[in-house]
């Protein structure tokens, strides 16, 4: 380890090869993009647009105004920006100078963020001054008094005691820059939903090489238009291919301020998108919407769903509603992408989430024991390749219980792969409930309950159970009032669900509390269970 860095070992440089790292920056490949495309718009967000040339001058105005302010190579700034064209004009400059972003989400607040800042060290934090009816600043303040390190607080907007970003820009001014493909270029979030977020560094080749892989699959090139929904700092949005892929082909990018079916389907019909990427909560309520709206979606080619498991009821429900192709997305920041294809069956797309993007993406499917189970068999995926980050940042005595001593990373992810290598997920150890010993999948039973004419959404979690250890709860959001729990499980056993997956309780609710990253919260559902049980038990 080098100042918290992962080393990659040198036995893995045989990507280089393989062709698979081509000794190309972030930098480098926009300055590229902007001589070959030009006055072609690159991004359009609600509040501006800017062509290759445009955001390329942007970007090497603020690296220069960045630099004059002091940030220099390794050091780390926290970004915690929306969907806006500023995102990637700061992006694109800290990249210049090898400053490392780390990619906070709006969502966050005063814990998550001052955790950040005093993680990496962080230099300098940029907001926006307002955003969702939050007052950054206001976070700002608080945070820059706990942080040593934290010199520099940036405001997009009215800076009121701060930096403003529009002074940043340095016009005509240069800057030195000393950035390798081999450097790491920034620091992404872990998903897990428990603890603090551990901080991913990915390098310059291996998120290209990301890049240009989701690129081949997705059929991105200079005539694509993607639509980001979801916030773009997350991994998604960002690379698969995402608004990154998106740029390094050459196409369009099409900023939308939320998900909701009033903004998303007027930016597809108005910009004539052609391809976008959202989490299955998102395209529950588009189906819902679609059935009553009118707007012309017919430029779009392919929805993607991802971030968490769809099922295969609201899979077999896409195509027909939005006349496109759905193209399940499995992966994770730390690596590993995996795309249904294009051209895949209906069987595939429906009841896959797809399979290993790279033909040099390695998985082992591994039991209690680490020992590799067979095919169609379930157990949890351990994976390694050109793109697969090799340790945390500060990871410390953690990488050692999230890597192998080879370098596999240990996803938590429990899958089964057919003879195709086609992977289907089947939750996480935390989904398996333990009901005296006999294990339910709660991804299964959901699936059964989502066949139901009257389920809009199912979640299934285990509660405490002082018999059995664990019985289980599925909390439903129903399409009608009036859904009573005896028919559910009056219908689960009508289709022939064995007894001891029927959910053991219950409970109809109007959504579901989500992580950061728009999947459904189980850690919330499990304590608000928990939580009504004791209440039960002291009346």
């Amino acid at each position: 380890m080098t100042s918290g860095f992962p080393t990659w070992p040198e036995e893995l440089f045989h990507f280089y090869e393989k062709e698979c790292w081509t000794n190309e920056t972030f930098g480098s490949m926009l300055k590229d993009r902007a001589k070959t495309y030009g006055e072609k718009i690159a991004i359009k967000s609600n509040t501006k647009e800017l062509s290759y040339r445009e955001l390329d001058q942007k970007a090497d105005e603020l690296a220069a105004g960045f630099q004059k302010l002091g940030l220099k190579k390794g050091d780390k700034v926290v970004l915690q920006l929306p969907n806006e064209a500023e995102f990637f004009e700061v992006c694109f400059a800290l990249f210049r100078l090898g400053v490392l972003p780390v990619f906070a989400l709006p969502s966050h607040r005063y814990s998550e963020i001052q955790y950040f800042c005093e993680f990496a060290e962080a230099a300098a934090y940029i907001i926006y001054d307002k955003h969702g009816g939050y007052d950054y600043r206001k976070l700002a303040r608080e945070v820059q008094k706990e942080t040593p390190s934290l010199k520099h607080v940036i405001v997009v907007g009215e800076a009121e005691e701060f930096l403003s970003l529009s002074d940043m820009y340095e016009k005509g001014a240069s800057f030195t820059e000393d950035v390798e493909p081999n450097d790491f270029a920034f620091l992404q979030l872990s998903g897990g939903s428990t603890g603090r977020s551990k901080l991913i560094p990915r390098m310059h080749n291996d998120y290209i090489y990301s890049l240009v892989k989701s690129n081949e699959i997705c059929g991105m090139n200079e005539d694509s238009v993607y639509l980001t929904v979801l916030p773009v700092a997350h991994n998604y949005p960002l690379s698969s291919p995402g608004v990154l892929g998106t740029l390094y082909g050459g196409g369009k990018v099409v900023l939308a301020r939320d998900p909701s079916p009033d903004e998303a389907f007027a930016l597809i019909e108005k910009e004539n998108v052609t391809i976008t990427g959202v989490v299955p909560p998102v395209v529950l309520i588009w189906l819902e919407a679609r059935k009553t709206r009118n707007e012309d979606l017919s430029s779009l080619q392919v929805i993607q769903v991802g971030g968490a498991k769809l099922s295969a009821e609201a899979a077999k429900r896409i195509s027909p509603a939005f006349g496109c192709t759905l193209q399940q997305v499995y992966g994770m920041a730390e690596g590993l992408v995996n795309y249904t294809r294009l051209h895949d069956s209906d069987e595939r797309v429906i009841f896959t989430q797809g399979k290993p993007m790279s033909e040099y993406d390695e998985i082992r499917i591994v039991d209690e024991n680490d020992q590799i189970v067979g095919i169609s068999e379930v157990g949890e995926l351990l994976t390694r390749g050109p793109y697969t980050i090799q340790g945390y940042y500060k990871g410390g005595s953690h990488n050692e219980r999230a890597f192998t001593k080879d370098g596999f990373y240990r996803t938590g992810d429990l899958v089964k792969v057919d003879e195709e290598g086609y992977i289907t997920v089947e939750g996480r150890h935390k989904d398996q409930i333990n009901r005296g010993g006999e294990k339910i999948a709660a991804e299964e039973v959901e699936n059964h309950l989502l066949a139901h004419e009257d389920v809009y959404d199912a979640a299934i979690v285990s509660m405490p159970d002082p018999f059995l250890g664990e019985r289980s709860c599925a909390y439903i959001i129903p399409y009608r009032e009036g859904v009573k729990a005896a028919s559910l499980k009056k219908f689960l056993k009508e289709i022939g669900l064995a007894a001891f997956k029927i959910p053991d309780r219950i409970e109809f609710v109007q959504k579901f509390p989500q992580t950061p990253l728009g999947k459904v919260d189980k850690k919330s559902l499990r304590q608000m269970i928990e939580e009504k049980l004791n209440q039960q038990t002291l009346v």
